[in-house]
């Protein structure tokens, strides 16, 4: 059996490198072992990184040979208490499909049009009062922004007490998540548990139960007001579809897509707007050229802005240079199959490694610059950059987090003129399963457009 090569020193030094240096872990191991790496699992078939285009083709359109997740049992007990079992990112087989079906339509179409306006409208009022020559924290600002379109959009909520406080348990929750004393608690399955009165496990299971409390609570009234009134929030449309058997999701279905929704998808866009952000800010080229365009159109004509070539690049090489997510959805493969030239055995999960990809030289020259221009001058296959996944667990929110990012975007750098507070080079962070930008992120308002005054601190 011809198998790929990969590292063979212990599992715990490989364990200790991926979650403390894991873009140097990839790397390594790229270069050292090439396009397919396979890791040895005790007691288990293997875990294979990919980052050949053509191989992602391959684990991306054949469902016949990867049906299933990937996820091992401990990161499936983890996932399923974080979402639920009724979960997309759980679910697999003829219920992942029938599960995905139903809840694409409200992601697309004319519905995105119906967030823009929110979109833009929530980003005002965060920013209304920002003042000139105040450092402000790159993050909270945009958590902010996401969060309220998450709770309105998706969750249809107006203020409110219910509001207030399902913002307030959400925030915390996503803080916790993202700690890096929670960390510990994703990789090492026996530090979830109570038995320390401060533990992040504790305090993520209280969190956890009183939005689980909140959002039943949401569902059953929004069931009752759905009977005299059609409203077209995200969950308020799951509320209201049906399967072809004419049967609609019941309460635990909706918490767990709910959930989904909200940890990735506002960890998606929060994370993707802070290096846009950053990445704009600190490259006067890339803000010229941003501004010039902005420029040629009404700043309030959303559908023109979400539109415009260069904010889109601009968006694109965000997520490329680096990705919130280092790898797509594993897939198991359902019998031995040959990629590329190797014999890989039934069970090996296959993991295409987006943060590889997106830095093949051949593909991207001069990788770890940021340059926009490389996604106006040719198109990508979605084998070749796919920021959120592929094939049939491509992330459904994803363009409603592109639509969010070009407009939040376009809202921030039409209105000010905004610079970085430090110099110093910012570098991604693990935060929780997820690549970030350093949480010191800040920036600052140097100037104000629109004829507005400046308010001086």
């Amino acid at each position: 059996m011809n198998l790929p090569n990969g590292p063979r020193y212990s599992r715990w030094l490989r364990l200790m490198k991926f979650i403390f240096t894991p873009l140097e872990y990839l790397e390594e191991n790229y270069q050292r072992y090439g396009d397919i790496v396979l890791v040895e699992r005790k007691n288990k078939a293997p875990f294979v990184y990919i980052s050949n285009p053509e191989a992602v083709k391959q684990v991306f359109t054949s469902p016949d040979i990867v049906e299933h997740s990937g996820i091992s049992s401990t990161e499936r007990s983890l996932t399923s208490y974080l979402f639920g079992s009724n979960s997309l990112v759980v679910l697999d087989g003829d219920r992942h499909r029938q599960t995905r079906k139903l809840l694409m339509p409200p992601f697309h179409g004319d519905r995105l049009n119906e967030y823009s306006q929110l979109i833009d409208n929530i980003t005002d009022r965060v920013t209304n009062n920002w003042k000139i020559d105040r450092p402000m924290v790159v993050r909270p600002i945009m958590a902010d922004i996401s969060l309220q379109v998450v709770l309105q959009g998706v969750f249809g909520l107006n203020r409110g007490k219910r509001y207030d406080r399902l913002k307030g348990l959400i925030s915390s929750l996503l803080d916790t998540l993202g700690s890096p004393a929670f960390n510990a608690v994703i990789f090492f399955a026996f530090l979830r548990q109570d038995w320390l009165p401060f533990s992040p496990w504790k305090r993520f299971v209280a969190i956890k139960e009183e939005v689980k409390q909140i959002i039943y609570e949401e569902i059953g009234d929004r069931r009752q007001e759905l009977a005299n009134s059609s409203r077209t929030d995200i969950l308020s449309l799951l509320i209201s579809a049906k399967d072809e058997n004419g049967e609609g999701m019941s309460d635990e279905e909706l918490h767990d897509h709910l959930m989904t929704l909200l940890v990735v998808g506002y960890e998606t866009t929060v994370t993707g707007l802070c290096w846009a952000v950053y990445w704009i800010a600190s490259l006067p080229e890339v803000r010229q050229k941003l501004v010039a365009e902005l420029n040629t159109v009404d700043s309030k004509d959303l559908d023109r802005v979400a539109k415009l070539p260069y904010l889109n690049a601009v968006c694109k090489e965000s997520l490329r240079l680096y990705p919130v997510a280092l790898g797509a959805s594993p897939r198991t493969l359902k019998y031995p199959t040959n990629i590329m030239g190797y014999d890989l055995p039934a069970g090996a999960a296959l993991m295409p490694s987006i943060y590889l990809v997106h830095h093949r030289e051949d593909l991207y020259p001069q990788s770890k610059r940021f340059i926009p221009e490389r996604f106006l001058e040719r198109e990508y296959s979605p084998y070749e950059y796919f920021p959120f996944g592929g094939g049939n667990r491509r992330c459904i929110g994803s363009a409603l987090a592109m639509l969010e990012m070009k407009l939040v975007i376009a809202n921030l750098f039409a209105k000010f003129e905004l610079n970085l507070s430090s110099t110093e080079p910012v570098k991604p962070v693990r935060r929780g399963e997820t690549m970030a930008p350093s949480a010191n992120l800040e920036i600052v308002v140097t100037g104000l457009k629109e004829q507005k005054k400046p308010v001086l601190v």
